[in-house]
């Protein structure tokens, strides 16, 4: 059977070829430059809404991508308290997404304060605030005290997957891997963080939660390397979009002998498609931006600019009456008179099929 990376004599000793990295590395440094450059430009409320709307997606992915689904609104609501940002939210979220929350603000607004064991546990244990893991008791801010695996299957087939090191030298290698974070070394903060992912998903300390954990990592290490708790893009929700090539590259580089090139590469390349996509995103942010000051003297109603507003931010599938109705809890009547009060607005127009499955869409040049 195969080495585990951990198991050579130069562990934790990483190689790379720099020729196959530099050119991307260079092209997200480029990118995450022209993005900040951009952002930067905003006004305060479009860019505080952006900042506010990335650090929902990264909670609400990061969470996802371990089959995890979060609660969107409350996690809004509870950045948008901790930050200090005026949100008509919910007033009650529940115990645990604040406890994630709490991790991923932690790591992302005091990115340039050192990550040391008792921090770390006190992330691990914002996860797992009940100490419950689904249906299971686990140990919580404390590293683990027994074996590692990461296996899938029936049980009885199960397939092993990945071998953590044994549990008795954890706290000696996350104290190696702590003060390397802490160390000013000769190295790229971008590749840094790629370095700190592995790495922890290697020692893979504590008996749930390593994956958010390690994630978390990455964006308090980004934040460095920009110098800016503004985040403006999730590397959390380009990884769950490529979540199978994910854990396909660690499976690979699990087995390597201290060389994480092919790693390097793809989280290196994911930023990038990362980066592309708030590019994107921001196109539609201000195309948002530049509606509101057109109309900030149209008469609306709270109904139609909750609607108008989820337009905007990615509405799912086709506008009709009916929904309409039921998510702004009004009559169907009620929801007719709104649309057609836009649609004599000029903000919205009826497609041409017509009949009981009618649907409306954003005029141009407003239409995303």
């Amino acid at each position: 059977m195969p080495k585990y990376i951990y198991e050579y004599d130069n562990w934790p000793t990483f190689t790379w070829n720099d020729k196959k990295i530099v050119v991307t590395l260079g092209k997200v440094r480029h990118l995450q430059g022209k993005v900040f450059g951009q952002m930067s430009a905003l006004g305060f409320s479009i860019k505080e809404e952006t900042i506010l709307s990335t650090l929902t997606l990264d909670v609400l992915k990061s969470s996802e991508i371990e089959g995890e689904i979060l609660n969107q609104e409350q996690v809004r609501s509870s950045i948008a308290k901790k930050l200090g940002f005026e949100l008509a939210g919910i007033d009650h979220v529940n115990r645990h997404v604040e406890g994630v929350v709490e991790m991923m603000l932690d790591a992302t607004q005091r990115y340039d304060t050192r990550l040391d064991h008792e921090r770390i546990f006190g992330w691990h244990a914002s996860l797992f605030p009940t100490g419950w893991s689904g249906m299971y008791r686990i140990e919580t801010g404390c590293y683990r005290s027994g074996e590692m695996q990461v296996v899938s299957g029936a049980m009885g087939k199960e397939k092993v997957h990945f071998q953590a090191p044994q549990a008795n030298v954890v706290e000696k290698e996350m104290t190696t891997f702590l003060n390397w974070l802490d160390t000013e070394v000769d190295i790229d903060g971008v590749l840094k963080a790629a370095i700190a992912h592995f790495w922890f998903i290697i020692i893979h300390p504590f008996e749930d939660g390593n994956g958010r954990l390690a994630r978390a990592i990455s964006d308090m290490l980004l934040a460095r390397s920009e110098e800016s708790s503004q985040r403006f893009y999730s590397l959390s929700n380009q990884i769950l979009t490529e979540k199978k090539k994910y854990y396909e590259i660690l499976q690979k580089v699990q087995y390597s002998s201290g060389d994480i090139t092919d790693w390097l590469d793809w989280f290196l390349n994911c930023m990038y498609r990362a980066l592309q996509n708030t590019e994107d995103s921001l196109k539609q942010v201000l195309l948002k931006a530049e509606f509101w000051d057109k109309h900030q003297e149209t008469t609306l109603n709270s109904r139609q600019r909750l609607l108008l507003n989820k337009l905007f931010d990615g509405f799912d599938g086709k506008l009709k009456s009916s929904k309409w109705a039921k998510i702004t809890k009004c009559s169907s009547d009620t929801a007719l008179r709104d649309i057609k009060d836009l649609i004599e607005k000029g903000i919205l127009t009826q497609d041409e099929s017509g009949g009981r499955s009618t649907n409306y869409e954003l005029t141009e040049p407003w239409k995303v």
